[in-house]
C-alpha cells in the first residue's frame, strides 16, 4: 500500500539510514542521515542539521545546514548556514557562507564578464 505523498514534496532521507554508494535523482532531496559515496542530483538538496554527506556532490543547488566531507559542484549555487560543516572544494555562480559556519577548502565561482571587459582582459593576457 502506496502512501500519499504531496506533489514536489522532496524525498527524505531519515535520520537512521545509512547509504554507502552512488545516489542519482531528479528530485529534491533532504538527508537527515549519513551518505558516503557520491550524489548526482537534478535537484536541490538540503543536509539537515543531524545529515552528514562524505561525498562529492554535483547538484542544482544545495543547503548546507549539517556536515560535508567532499567537493560540491552547484550549477546554481551553494549555501553554508550557520552552524554547517564543509570540508571540501565548492564551485558554483553563487556561493553563500554564513557566519557561524566552518568552511575548510577552496571557493570557485564562474563570473558571466561583459564581453567588452572579457575581451579587454584576453587582450591583457
Amino acid at each position: 500500500m502506496a502512501l500519499p505523498t504531496e506533489p514536489d514534496a522532496p524525498c527524505v532521507i531519515g535520520n537512521q539510514i545509512l547509504i554507502r554508494g552512488t545516489l542519482v535523482g531528479e528530485e529534491d532531496l533532504v538527508v537527515e542521515g549519513r551518505i558516503e559515496g557520491a550524489i548526482t542530483l537534478a535537484g536541490h538538496l538540503t543536509v539537515a542539521e543531524a545529515g552528514v554527506i562524505e561525498a562529492n556532490l554535483d547538484v542544482d543547488s544545495v543547503e548546507v545546514r549539517g556536515e560535508v566531507i567532499g567537493d560540491i559542484s552547484a550549477a546554481r549555487s551553494i549555501t553554508i548556514q550557520q552552524g554547517a560543516r564543509v570540508q571540501g572544494n565548492v564551485r558554483a555562480p553563487r556561493v553563500i557562507i554564513n557566519d557561524g559556519a566552518r568552511f575548510r577548502g577552496s571557493v570557485e565561482m564562474k563570473v558571466d564578464l561583459p564581453d567588452d571587459l572579457a575581451k579587454a582582459l584576453a587582450r591583457s593576457s
